[in-house]
């Protein structure tokens, strides 16, 4: 259907589910999924529409929605499901996740409060995983009911297809198949009795009233316990310390003693093999985006995951059996090429920063030479102001400082004037790329509210390739 037919059909299900009228529709921007979902916005209160013409993948989302509600778990509200399954409404839980906060930390630290919420994420991953597990009916997991061989196989092949052969890494396809073989079977050995989220990571915890809300569980399945954990604390992106690790994967062990018998050793022996084929399943999902589909975000990602590699490699002491694989993790962990940031695409591609003055403007690697910095300086500061001193330009209580004023609006939308021109005019001679910068004094709240604003209006209006950083937020310098 057309974006303008996809618009109407939220509105009506929006309306349907209510009885009130749908004031305005806001698109939530994609990650990783070909799902859609929209925010939208009734007299006082908000709620977001979710589209998948996926019928059997809705099925899993709604109807574990409501077990896990009924288990009491933090997941969010199912308000509405349309007859022909194609669309469902859930409880708007805003826009915070945890990865927000984790990516502005300022590089190879971790605060208190962030420790607090990996603690209680991994707190509510048991009870997903224990009482999660009990009662749910496995045959509507959707594509496999359980994480077995053939699961196992396809994340295995996904990384040989799309990332190893993408990346030109060389190896011997029957050697790696047997390894492969040896590789599965010790995965299996795991007890296999729990529920498995599947996609455990700091992007699906939304925080919400300073309680975690658990999303994304609809490719769940029955399996180990390792897998989710290793998802999450090694989560390329999030890129927390190897001592944060340690500690969180102690916690981990200790909350879960309270509940049940736990073999430390055998269960931590277990656990590296399922951070490798964990992280191999996300090179393989990397290498699809950015080397086949040629989105530079999932390009920039992969560097991250590399690094996991090497943290880990002293401890996948299996791998002596397996030399093929281990071989392939050698030229991977040894290559440059992954580091590529610059991707050519059909479609225009646009990077937007936010910046501080203090530590020069960012660099343009494209080779264009081109496109905008905006100095941000004269529009009025909250970082002068006590209370917003750990906040960014991201946070709702600085989004509502600028809404009091017409300084940022006027500036902003000059910018967007400026910049919508350019836009078309690139797309038109089929240029390849344009860098819009916004600066500020210290590259956190003016600079990054602009930038993020920049992003959604492009994402909205035209047909571009966005990638946003907030180079002092992520430690991009």
């Amino acid at each position: 259907m057309t974006e303008v037919q996809l618009i109407n059909n939220i509105k009506n299900i929006g309306e349907n589910w209510s009885g009130r009228a749908v004031e305005k529709t806001e698109p939530i921007p994609q990650s990783g999924s070909n799902r859609r979902y929209f925010r939208i916005f009734q007299d006082n209160s908000t709620a977001i529409v979710a589209y998948n013409p996926d019928k059997r993948e809705n099925q899993a989302f709604t109807s574990f929605t409501r077990h896990f509600k009924g288990k009491g778990l933090h997941v969010p509200m199912l308000l509405f499901e349309s007859e022909d399954g194609c669309f469902y409404v859930v409880e708007d839980l805003g826009n915070v996740n945890l990865y927000d906060l984790v990516a502005v930390r300022k590089p190879d630290t971790f605060n208190a409060k962030l420790i607090d919420y990996y603690k209680k994420a991994l707190v509510e991953l048991i009870r997903f995983q224990l009482d999660g597990h009990k009662g749910l009916d496995y045959s509507l997991c959707y594509p496999r009911h359980s994480f077995d061989a053939q699961s196992i196989q396809w994340d295995l092949n996904y990384f040989k297809y799309y990332y190893l052969k993408l990346a030109c890494i060389s190896f011997d396809e029957q050697l790696l198949e047997d390894d492969y073989q040896k590789f599965t079977y010790l995965l299996l050995v795991a007890d296999q009795n729990y529920f498995m989220f599947r996609d455990f990571q700091s992007r699906n915890i939304m925080i919400h009233d300073e309680v975690l809300y658990f999303i994304d569980y609809q490719g769940g399945r029955k399996g180990p316990l390792q897998y989710d954990v290793a998802s999450l604390l090694y989560q390329a992106k999030a890129d927390l310390p190897e001592d944060v690790r340690e500690d969180l994967l102690n916690f981990y062990l200790y909350s879960l003693e309270s509940r049940i018998a736990v073999d430390r050793k055998k269960f931590i022996d277990q656990y590296y093999a399922f951070v490798l084929v964990r992280t191999l399943q996300v090179l393989g999902a990397y290498g699809y985006r950015g080397f086949f589909e040629r989105k530079s975000h999932f390009i920039g990602s992969i560097p991250f995951a590399i690094n996991n590699l090497k943290n880990i490699f002293t401890r996948l002491g299996f791998l002596e059996t397996m030399p093929e694989l281990k071989n392939v993790l050698l030229q991977i962990i040894a290559s440059k090429k992954e580091s590529v940031q610059n991707i050519k695409s059909d479609k225009l591609h646009v990077s937007i920063f936010s910046f501080s003055y203090r530590k020069g403007i960012p660099e343009d690697t494209s080779g264009n030479g081109g496109g905008f910095v905006f100095d941000c300086r004269a529009v009025h500061n909250p970082g002068r102001y006590e209370e917003y001193k750990t906040s960014t330009g991201k946070d709702q209580n600085v989004i509502d400082f600028f809404a009091k004023g017409t300084e940022m609006n006027s500036f902003l939308e000059s910018t967007i004037k400026l910049v919508d021109a350019s836009v078309e005019k690139y797309i038109s001679r089929k240029f390849n790329h344009l860098q819009v910068s916004y600066g500020c004094t210290g590259g956190q709240h003016r600079s990054v509210f602009c930038a993020e604003n920049m992003a959604r209006h492009l994402r909205e209006k035209y047909d571009v390739e966005i990638s946003l950083r907030h180079r002092e937020q992520e430690g991009l310098e």
